[in-house]
């Protein structure tokens, strides 16, 4: 009987894990696991293109890589983790509760947004969290210019300077001007809790997001954080007020808060702390990747960040392990020594840095053009062909 490898989640980490267990079984020349991916659809979400338009377009079939790799489909949303039983409740396609048992499980169930309780945000406020969300907000933006013109109407607000923020709020000026006309006066203003731009970011880089926000128009408001949403704008903290008909927010993410029956500790984010082998201790059959993973990226105090860069790595190795663990094979400690950072900055350009101080490298087209290239090209599934499948998933194989 085969033993049963259950990965929950088909995004960039639980992808990569898939296709890198069943990389080594066929390295290995083993038979005797079936590799199975659990996940309400068979399809790469591009999470991180989710502030572009035509967000509908963002995703990537999985099936054809899946079958040509010998990967179990179960279409379904995991619901609660047995450890004790070995085993996962999910609820299935006909909306059925059911189980699955295992023999190792990789938990790669990604992460949400977390919006802090700020009052009013579910019921006014937008996001680009997940892509239906993402495409909830195009459809209000498209319908921006069937509204009468006012203020309001040509204010967006951005809530959160962080990567997502940053790469929203820049990108907007030139979205919104394509709807509403170039000669609208349109506004978006990014609100940030920090006393500087990309607070977050070395100085060269703030640099560059600040001259990139002033050319395009976008405004910061600092030092304060949204109070209250409502249905004509947002209160913050500070007491001052924006109205706006979109209040789009972007700060926080935690881990899935699948895998709470797991007892393990965690970090703030709420991401498992795993050992080099990405297993989640006091539980040898179980591991942790992606967003769900607080892993060292090398002996130097740095952690893997919750971005597709390392989420990409941290499921190859998480599925070579996993598939290690019942191959008898010596498992790879996680190691992600390079660390780049390639920021869109809209129509000004991009932004590319490199090393965990940000030294950039590159700016406007030069950084646009490889921009581009990651995420409409490199960060995107393999072909359906077994080799070049298996050569991508190498963990030892550099990304970036």
């Amino acid at each position: 009987m085969k033993q049963r490898i259950l990965i929950i989640g088909s995004g960039f980490a639980g992808m990569w894990a898939a296709v890198g267990a069943a990389r080594l079984a066929h390295l290995q020349g083993s038979h005797e696991l079936e590799i199975a991916v659990l996940s309400p659809q068979p399809e790469l979400r591009v999470r991180p293109r989710f502030y572009e338009a035509n967000v509908a377009s963002l995703t990537a079939d999985l099936r054809p890589l899946f079958e040509a790799l010998d990967i179990r489909v179960i279409t379904g949303s995991a619901d609660r983790v047995e450890p004790q039983e070995n085993q996962v409740w999910y609820r299935n396609a006909q909306a059925e509760m059911t189980s699955i048992a295992y023999d190792r499980l990789v938990l790669a169930g990604g992460s949400q947004l977390h919006s802090f309780g700020i009052k009013g945000i579910a019921e006014y406020g937008f996001d680009i969290d997940q892509l239906e969300t993402a495409q909830r907000l195009e459809t209000h933006l498209n319908a921006l210019p069937t509204q009468p013109d006012s203020p309001a109407r040509n204010t967006v607000v951005v809530c959160g300077g962080g990567f997502t923020g940053i790469e929203l709020a820049t990108e907007l000026p030139s979205r919104l001007k394509a709807l509403l006309g170039a000669i609208t006066n349109t506004k978006v203003v990014a609100v940030e809790r920090s006393s500087v731009v990309g607070g977050q970011y070395s100085e060269a880089l703030r640099e560059v997001i600040r001259n990139a926000c002033d050319e395009l128009g976008v405004e910061w408001r600092l030092n304060t954080g949204v109070e209250v949403v409502d249905a004509t704008g947002v209160t913050l903290q500070d007491g001052s007020r924006i109205d706006a008909a979109t209040v789009i927010w972007t700060a926080g993410v935690k881990a899935s808060s699948l895998g709470e029956s797991i007892v393990a500790e965690r970090d703030a984010q709420g991401r498992f702390i795993v050992t080099p082998e990405l297993q989640i201790p006091g539980h040898s059959n179980i591991y942790a990747t992606g967003d769900m993973a607080h892993a060292k990226t090398d002996d130097l105090g740095n952690t893997a960040l919750m971005t597709c860069q390392h989420a990409i790595q941290l499921g190859k190795f998480a599925g070579h392990n996993v598939a290690a663990s019942l191959l008898g094979v010596t498992p790879l400690p996680y190691r992600q020594v390079n660390y780049v950072t390639c920021l869109d900055l809209g129509a000004w350009g991009a932004v590319y840095t490199e090393g965990w101080d940000q030294q950039v490298k590159l700016v406007r087209e030069e950084a646009k053009k490889l921009k581009i290239a990651i995420t409409n090209e490199l960060i995107y599934p393999p072909k359906p062909n077994r080799d070049e499948a298996f050569a991508a998933a190498d963990p030892l194989a550099k990304f970036v």
